[in-house]
This record gives structure tokens, sequence and C-alpha cells, in this order.
């Protein structure tokens, strides 16, 4: 064999460990039950705020502290810690996607993504309205 040949072949064998090594990192969509059956794997839930309880974000103590309660898509409801500042518009989203771990009975969010609502729907309600009501 060519030493070109073993070259190419060492570099495709560092690829491919490389593309396995990056693949294990990947979460995937989970809820938080079963989340809790693998604590420390990393997952991304999919929830709704629950408005009703209190939020902890106090810029001023710490920047870099933000805690909620999340209904996931199965009704199950967990604090969630994100080590980071509060998104803007938090309130305002539709749905949260919540990348992150189990610890205990808390998710240790590592990041979060907003669902917000879409300033289209809204424009189609008036538009709708609008009609409706010219009609009538």
């Amino acid at each position: 064999m060519k030493k070109s040949h073993i070259v190419v072949l060492f570099v495709i064998a560092i690829a491919i460990a490389a593309i396995i090594g990056m693949s294990s990192d990947y979460s995937s969509y989970a809820t938080f039950s079963q989340a809790k059956l693998q604590e420390g794997k990393e997952f991304r839930v999919i929830g709704n705020l629950t408005e009703e309880k209190l939020m902890e974000y106090d810029p001023i103590k710490d920047p870099n502290l933000f805690s909620f309660q999340m209904l996931d898509k199965d009704g199950v409801e967990k604090k969630v810690v994100y080590y980071g500042s509060k998104p803007r518009d938090f309130e305002r989203s539709e749905d949260i996607v919540l990348t992150g771990k189990m610890e205990g009975e808390i998710f240790e969010a590592s990041t979060i993504l907003l669902k917000c609502p879409s300033k289209y729907v809204e424009d189609e309600l008036e538009i709708r309205e609008y009609t409706s009501n010219k009609t009538s």
C-alpha cells in the first residue's frame, strides 16, 4: 500500500470517530418523567409556562439565575432552573423548548427556546372579524 493510501485511510478513520463522538451529544425529545428515569442525561422537553406559579428572577441579586414552573406535554409540572438571564417576552411564549437534564426533582436547563405567538395569526383574526361584520 502506498503512503498516500494509508494517510487517506487514517483521515477517514478520524472523521468517522469524530462523527460517532458528536452523535452521542445529540439530545432527544422527552417528557419530565422520561428525563427523571435517566437522570443526568441531556434531553429536550417541550411544555408551557405555569402562569399561576411565580417566576424567580432578580437581576440585581443574581442576573444569571432564572427559575420557573413548567408543564410538559404529559401534564407533569416541574421546577426549571436556568443559569442565565430571563429571555425577553418569556411570558408571551406559546411553547417552551428546554434542553437540559433532571437533577433530583429540578430540571436544569442549559438552553431555552421560545415559540412566540405569530403576528400573522392575530392579523388573520382581525381580517375575519372585519369581513364578518361587513357582511352582516
